[in-house]
């Protein structure tokens, strides 16, 4: 299973997602099983590392974002992805619109029944709430994917 998480620049949101289910997932023992990558939809950061707040937030709770670097969503990610999980109602409609023709790759919200918040213009807060979200996303997909335990602790 190949999942690819998506916001709007690959700089906050979609790097920490990326990490998360990485990692849940080699602690899980299923490394090999499922792959995680991450993508933007603009290419603002292309060839830049995540944005500073989410590698010191993910770092704060044991991920590791130092080999990361940012790029754009390309045509080719559609037909290597099983799964695009999005972080917000926009991306998933910029990702509809930018679906390549026949593609009929699942596109979903990350977190199913709600938005991951943009923390970029936020308070520094806005960092730590994302990674709870994140976390508890990451668990509930691994449990989802038969991989984990969504009540497991980080």
């Amino acid at each position: 299973m190949r999942i690819l998480f998506v916001d709007a620049g690959n700089y906050c949101r979609s790097p920490a997602a990326e990490v998360v289910c990485r990692t849940m997932a080699a602690q899980a023992g299923a490394a090999g099983r499922v792959s995680f990558g991450s993508a933007g939809l603009k290419d603002k950061h292309v060839g830049d590392t995540a944005d500073p707040r989410t590698i010191a937030a993910c770092s704060a709770r044991g991920y590791d974002l130092g080999d990361f670097r940012c790029r754009q969503i390309s045509a080719a990610d559609f037909a290597g992805s099983d799964l695009i999980l999005a972080m917000d109602h926009d991306n998933v409609a910029q990702l509809e619109r930018r679906r390549p023709p026949g593609d009929t790759t699942r596109i979903e919200l990350f977190l199913g029944d709600r938005e991951v918040p943009d923390p970029y213009f936020g308070a520094e807060d806005g960092f730590g709430v994302m990674m709870d979200q994140i976390e508890a996303g990451a668990r509930r997909l691994l449990t989802t994917l038969g991989v984990g335990d969504e009540k497991a602790p980080t």
